[in-house]
Formats: C-alpha cells, structure tokens, sequence
C-alpha cells in the first residue's frame, strides 16, 4: 500500500511539473520561452510577440525574423528612448543572442513586429508562428493571447507602465 501511494505521489509530482517544462521549446543551443502576445481590437491590423531566448551553447545565433499564418509578414523590432523620444525600428541584422546570455523579448523593448493581421487576436487563443534563426532554423512556437494591457504572461492587463531601454 504504502509503495502505491509512493507511486502515485511521484506520478502527480510528474504531471504537475510537466506543463510548466512543456511550454519550452529547444532548438539546437536556444531554449524559447514564455511566448506570448496580446489581444487585439477587431479590425487591428499590428501586433506585438513577446518571448524569451536562452542560448546554451558557445557561440552566439541570431533572431532574424518570423512568419504564420496570422500576419502577412513578422520582424524583429527594438523600442527604446531617445532623447526622451520613444522610437520604435526593425532590427535589419536581427537580435543576437550571445552564448550563456538570455534575451527577453517584451513590451517596451525588443519584440516581434506582426504586419497585416489576417485575425483579430483573441484572449485566450494559441497563435502559431515560426520563428527563424540564423543557426538553429526555423522554429514553430505558439503565443499565448494575453489580455490587451497585458505586460507579461498571466499579468495584470492594466499595469501602464513600459521599461524603456536607452538607445
């Protein structure tokens, strides 16, 4: 009895760590991560991505760019201040990612620009994109549709505030 109930004990540990791993996903040296986006207004046509990028190995990959069936085409932005200015420019040569570093893509900073949305982006929804990197490939990922306000997976939908990196 008592070697069941151990058994069952570790099945359940099991299952209830495994969603939190499951959402990961590897591709050669990079671990991607809390990939999300936020909702949309009915007839909106951009979008942002928002995700996280480890890179496990020893040498440096890029993020160059994306597509899905959800946008008529996907790059990689980066928002920052300039001169008490928010400017917002695509990343022509993508986002490196140095070995040993991660890189978070989210509101206010680097993320995925997504052009001519083809569907309103709906709380809730799985959105499917694929990612392309210089080294690992191409990688499908799925974002997560937060609330509008959202600022990061699962939070507060209204917080208004943006971390703003210096240019």
């Amino acid at each position: 009895m008592k070697r069941t109930l151990a058994g069952l004990a570790a099945i359940f540990a099991l299952v209830m760590v495994a969603p939190a791993s499951a959402e990961d996903v590897k591709a050669g040296d990079l671990v991607i991560s809390q990939v999300w986006t936020r909702a949309t207004p009915n007839g909106a046509k951009i979008g942002g991505g928002y995700l996280t990028i480890e890179n496990k190995g020893t040498t440096p990959d890029r993020l160059v760019g994306g597509s899905g069936d959800v946008a008529g085409k996907i790059e990689v932005h980066e928002m920052a201040m300039d001169n008490g200015v928010m400017k917002m420019r695509p990343l022509d040569k993508g986002l490196t990612i140095e070995p040993g570093k991660t890189v978070k893509l989210a509101p206010g900073g680097y993320h995925l620009m997504m052009f001519d949305l083809k569907a309103q982006l709906k709380q809730g929804d799985k959105v499917p994109v694929t990612l392309e990197f210089e080294k690992a490939g191409k990688v499908t990922v799925s974002l997560d549709v937060q609330g509008v306000g959202a600022q990061a997976p699962g939070g507060d939908d209204h917080s208004g505030h943006m971390d703003m990196k210096k240019m």
